[in-house]
């Protein structure tokens, strides 16, 4: 167990696949000899060569569909698309051909692709460069979206995504590259299972990544205030652990979801729907979810700080779902 960043612990994921399988290689912009522009590739250039860390042209369609070729043809590519909002530009390959591509085969043939992408707001990026756009793949079957909220995620959820013979995106949020934790070396996290950050009996609060840390934050405040919060992260969005989550409301009573994005189309709308189609009567309260506006991600930093759900608002409404 050793500590190290959220930047450090995605390179050293990459490291330890790559030296485990000869067939895992990295392919992206600037991820080479410069070590990527967040440093998530750093020292992979020097160790593994330039066959096995290859820089690409400023193309995400290349990218993808160079992972794709690959994949098919029996190596495991980790494709990195520099920020997340530009996934849209491959939206057509991800969605129609990477998603698509066991089902239509008849299972004939397997991809495991992984595309990582930078995601997220609160570093003042502005609109095209801070969504979190593990949102926009929602509907899209066949397709796993990893959101690690620590380093130990992010180290322990690449490796199962690089394991994995179908395809996952794993977004990494940007305003975390710095965080710090302690880090296992080995182990693998499972994708597709929920985890505990906090145990709580008087409310369930959901949270990925940026708003996991904020919710946390929340919880410790309102232990002041005599409320117990438990605070789950689901560490992938699709497939969504609703078994640890309604497991937890049996024991609380009490929903609150918290994303980084708009409220449409989200996650945290779709597991509100999920709660009250299968858990309804095990609420004492109506759910609540605490979301982004529905505007573009402001550039100016007292706009951001407004857009993105802040700690305090999550103990409001922690607040608002215990004293209704």
């Amino acid at each position: 167990m050793t500590e190290r960043t959220y930047r450090e612990a995605i390179a050293m994921a990459l490291a330890d696949e790559m030296e485990a399988d000869p067939d895992v290689f990295c392919l992206g912009e600037d991820i080479g000899a410069a070590g990527g522009v967040f440093k998530t590739t750093e020292g992979l250039f020097e160790r593994f060569g330039p066959r096995r860390v290859r820089d690409t042209p400023i193309s995400e369609q290349a990218i993808v569909g160079a992972a794709l070729g690959a994949a098919v043809a029996g190596l495991r590519p980790v494709a990195e698309i520099m920020f997340a909002d530009f996934g849209g530009v491959a939206f057509d390959q991800i969605s129609n051909q990477v998603a698509k591509y066991r089902y239509m085969s008849g299972g004939h043939a397997t991809v495991p692709v992984t595309i990582r992408m930078a995601s997220g707001a609160g570093v003042g990026f502005a609109a095209q460069h801070s969504q979190s756009t593990e949102h926009w793949f929602l509907n899209v079957p066949g397709l796993v979206l990893a959101v690690p909220g620590t380093p130990a995620d992010a180290y322990g959820l690449l490796r199962s995504a690089i394991r994995s013979d179908d395809p996952v995106l794993v977004f990494e949020h940007k305003a975390q590259f710095g965080d710090r934790g302690d880090v296992e070396r080995g182990r693998i996290v499972p994708l597709g299972v929920a985890s505990v950050a906090r145990e709580g009996t008087d409310v369930t609060v959901v949270a990925t990544q940026m708003m996991r840390t904020r919710s946390l934050e929340a919880a410790e405040r309102a232990e002041g205030e005599g409320i117990s919060v438990e605070v789950i992260d689901p560490r992938t969005v699709a497939p969504l652990d609703t078994g640890t989550i309604l497991a937890s409301i049996e024991r609380t009573s009490r929903l609150v979801c918290v994303q980084e994005a708009p409220p449409a189309g989200s996650w945290g709308a779709t597991l509100l729907a999920h709660v009250a189609e299968h858990a309804l009567d095990a609420l004492d309260t109506p759910p609540t979810l605490v979301a982004a506006d529905s505007t573009p991600v402001p550039y100016a930093s007292n706009l951001e700080d407004l857009w993105v759900p802040s700690t305090d608002r999550v103990l409001d409404a922690i607040r608002g779902v215990v004293r209704l």
